[in-house]
């Protein structure tokens, strides 16, 4: 199957001589037709520097960006058959919400008739037909935002770009905004690549992932590959929230093999390299409070969340963080035991921090 996008060798450099700055590093991504592509990322890592390039707003230094089957690096933003929707909403402030959403079509030369069919359609479509005749100031964010993509989803584009859309929302429209584009995207089937920093927002939309550092695709993958086996302990520890608890140990060698020796206990776990110094990462989850373990802390920080409870404890390994449920029954200062199973563990090379 052709790629919608294909993103290849993209590299990116600001300044000259001493001043250059590298902000992207020869990054490939294909991206098929349908498929939602989310961009993560700590600030500075490049993840909006590469939509821009996508968009037409900034040239790479090398390397190439297709849509569908066309070249496009060279080609205005306009002749991309891209839509955009912004941090900002980028609303005209004296045009109704029916005119923002019909304003492309009609720069487009689109009859009147059939222009006004599509922008119904499309408030239909986000429930925001009661609102056609108001001003953007008349609005609350959220009903903003909708009026935003209406405009790019009047277009019926080839490509959609959303650059962090819901970081002006508060957390609850933020929640309702983000299932509000995932049901857009499975009603509209819109290729689409969103650019954000939340890491929550990125496991709930993405069909795949692009973790970003430095400039680096560190890993592409689907939200399950992600967060069950990332490739280095930088994807482990940015991914997940809790994040994952990397514990420093030494498997053991061949004459105590299945052992993994941490500071205070030996595990009954096998890594794939005896005698290596390695970092044995466990997501909260995966890990229960068991009196008889011989891995033991003491627990310092009880977080309850309602449908969870977060249990910090002290070990003589670093301080870990279990998943519990709700009213588990212990307190700060409690000595608990720590139970680990085989089947839920990642390994990692404590030099590279690469996954093994």
């Amino acid at each position: 199957m052709a790629s919608a996008l294909h993103i290849q060798g993209i590299r990116k450099t600001f300044g000259s001589g001493d001043k250059m700055v590298e902000v992207l590093k020869r990054i490939d991504i294909d991206v098929a037709p349908g498929e939602f592509l989310i961009l993560v990322g700590p600030s500075g890592c490049g993840k909006s520097t590469l939509l821009n390039i996508i968009a037409g707003l900034e040239e790479p230094t090398e390397g190439d960006i297709r849509i569908g089957d066309r070249n496009v690096v060279g080609v205005a933003p306009a002749q991309r058959d891209i839509a955009m929707v912004f941090q900002s909403y980028a609303l005209y402030p004296t045009m109704s919400v029916a005119e923002n959403i019909g304003f492309a079509l009609e720069m487009r030369k689109v009859p009147k008739a059939d222009r006004e069919k599509r922008i119904n359609e499309v408030a239909a479509m986000l429930q925001i037909t009661h609102l056609l005749d108001r001003r953007p100031a008349q609005l609350s964010g959220g009903q903003r935002q909708r009026v935003a993509m209406g405009r790019a989803l009047a277009r019926k584009p080839q490509l959609f770009l959303f650059d962090e859309p819901l970081s002006n929302l508060d957390a609850k429209l933020r929640v309702e905004m983000r299932a509000e584009i995932k049901r857009l995207h499975q009603v509209s089937g819109i290729t689409s690549v969103y650019v954000t920093h939340d890491q929550i927002e990125a496991m709930t939309l993405g069909s795949r992932i692009a973790v970003m550092k430095d400039g680096v695709l560190q890993q592409l993958g689907t939200p399950d590959d992600i967060y069950s086996r990332p490739a280095n302990t930088y994807v482990a520890s940015f991914i997940g929230s809790p994040t994952m608890n990397l514990i420093a140990g030494r498997a053991g060698t061949a004459d105590a093999s299945g052992q993994f020796c941490i500071q205070g206990a030996n595990l009954p776990l096998d890594c794939p390299l005896p005698g290596v110094d390695t970092l044995l990462g466990l997501r909260p989850e995966h890990i229960e409070l068991a009196d008889a373990s011989p891995w033991r802390g003491e627990v310092s920080l009880v977080e309850p969340t309602g449908a969870d409870t977060y249990v910090v404890v002290k070990t003589a390994s670093g301080l870990v963080t279990v998943r519990t449920a709700p009213q588990v029954g212990v307190k700060p200062g409690d000595t608990v035991g720590l139970h680990v199973a085989a089947a839920d563990v990642s390994w990692f090379d404590a030099k590279s921090g690469v996954r093994m």
